[in-house]
């Protein structure tokens, strides 16, 4: 937080390649900062920090408007087209020290695609590569945002349909993070409206963490 009036969250966005994490970061910040289109490989391949202006009228505390201003953290995907497990783990390992070192880290983002099912060995490689990147309360300090909601809705599936079809191994995930889950839609996500949406429910799930943050620190050699 810099004053009494405005409110800064910090947010890394991890996931695999193609699932959207770097439009999911423009997105949140309203913004094209990061670099993202399809490709037969990586698209990200460095660590970049965005910052989105302030914006107005998407939090209140004790009765008065604050202004919120959001940093996302773009990270190249894992498993990567052109980058090994220990290339990417200490690029974002050492940007998160850089970026966050002083102010702590809100919340990790791991950003999956609604519309292709989530298989136990993706899961495990996920949960292991956060879990090496975050220590051991990574569960508190973790949301799932699921991208290409819009894919899932015009395939006949609401949110609780979604959910009530979907795996067991997405639904553990779920279940470890505490439920911490926000639908996009990819189709709507640059709309004013749809953005205040996610981020008051991002807002929601850092409120119900106390306004904890993740001190992390780069190992040194």
């Amino acid at each position: 937080m810099a004053d009494s009036n405005e409110m800064t969250i910090n947010l890394v966005v991890l996931g695999r390649t193609q699932t959207g994490k770097s439009a999911a970061g423009n997105s949140l910040l309203g913004s094209s900062d990061f670099e993202s289109h399809h490709s037969p490989a990586s698209v990200t391949t460095c660590c970049s920090l965005g910052r989105s202006c302030c914006i107005s009228g998407i939090i209140r505390r004790n009765g008065c408007e604050l202004a919120l201003r959001v940093r996302v953290l773009d990270t190249p995907s894992y498993p990567h087209s052109g980058l090994s497990k220990k290339q990417v783990r200490d690029a974002v390992s050492s940007a998160l020290a850089h970026h966050f070192g002083e102010e702590g880290l809100h919340l990790a983002l791991l950003v999956l695609r609604a519309d292709l099912p989530l298989c136990p060995d993706e899961s495990d490689h996920t949960i292991q590569f956060i879990q090496e990147l975050l220590g051991p309360t990574w569960k508190d300090f973790t949301a799932v945002l699921l991208t290409h909601a819009d894919k899932a809705e015009g395939a006949g599936f609401s949110e609780e349909e979604y959910l009530h079809s979907a795996s067991s191994t997405l639904l553990s995930l779920l279940n470890s993070v505490q439920h911490k889950y926000i639908f996009l839609d990819n189709q709507k996500s640059i709309i004013k409206e749809e953005r205040a949406i996610v981020l008051r429910k991002l807002l929601n799930f850092i409120r119900q963490n106390n306004y904890q943050v993740l001190l992390l620190k780069h190992s040194k050699e």
